[in-house]
């Protein structure tokens, strides 16, 4: 069953399964690595540019988010329609929020929450099919030993609101894995980029710790976002 919005046809059966609707091209087509040439030439300027002698500013925190902002305009532009590239464009501009607030360190835990909706956000989009609840298992494993450590060095007032995120992006990963594809990948970079985030601040500071953070987090949004292009039944179509 077919249905017109916005200019665009969406797969109505598509829609209900929770698949992304039909974008105006195919992943497959040359055209989506020239529309993610911003994205790359705004990360190359942020990373250029960035210094750990920089003070917070309204201006280092645009050139921050400038990627993701991108992403966002490049999911309308390209796949306007379907609930979800809508619920990736909102997590993608939650995610805007937590960046800008963590510029500034007394914003940490306004930017730890924007990101946790973030990922509530990630998580309606990749649904709970196929459940693979094996997948738990390994998530469990890695994650208590962490964060069992990393809770020994919390200040107390971040205890319950740090314990509460890691719940969340643990259930976040676990549906990005089970979804599979570029989910998956974008999933564990995102998880990966928190962690070493969180073992910088609290535990012990890390050699080049801000490139690895920055640049696992751009690439999992990036493939968190060309996930909107790889459900089974585009592939078939």
């Amino acid at each position: 069953m077919q249905a017109t919005l916005g200019g665009s046809h969406v797969d109505m059966d598509t829609r209900k399964e929770g698949l992304p609707g039909k974008p105006r091209f195919s992943a497959q087509q040359p055209h989506v690595g020239r529309w993610l040439s911003p994205f790359f030439l705004t990360c190359a300027v942020y990373f250029l540019l960035w210094s750990p002698e920089n003070q917070p500013s309204w201006v280092g925190a645009l050139i921050k988010c400038l990627p993701i902002l991108y992403l966002v305009v490049f999911l309308w532009t390209v796949y306007p329609g379907g609930s979800y590239s809508l619920l990736l464009q909102g997590a993608l501009l939650c995610s805007v929020v937590g960046d800008s607030c963590l510029v500034w360190p007394e914003a940490f835990l306004h930017g730890m929450a924007a990101f946790a909706v973030a990922h509530l956000l990630y998580l309606w989009a990749f649904g709970l099919t196929p459940l693979k609840p094996g997948l738990l298992l390994p998530i469990l494993l890695a994650s208590i030993p962490y964060y069992g450590l990393l809770l020994w060095h919390l200040p107390p007032d971040m205890v319950l609101p740090l314990t509460a995120y890691s719940l969340v992006l643990a259930l976040m990963l676990w549906r990005g894995l089970a979804r599979g594809g570029s989910t998956c990948w974008g999933a564990l970079l995102f998880t990966l980029s928190d962690a070493v985030l969180a073992w910088n601040l609290f535990v012990h500071p890390l050699p080049h710790a801000h490139l690895v953070v920055m640049a696992t987090y751009y690439a999992a949004q990036v493939l968190i976002a060309l996930s909107a292009f790889q459900s089974p039944r585009l592939k078939s179509n």
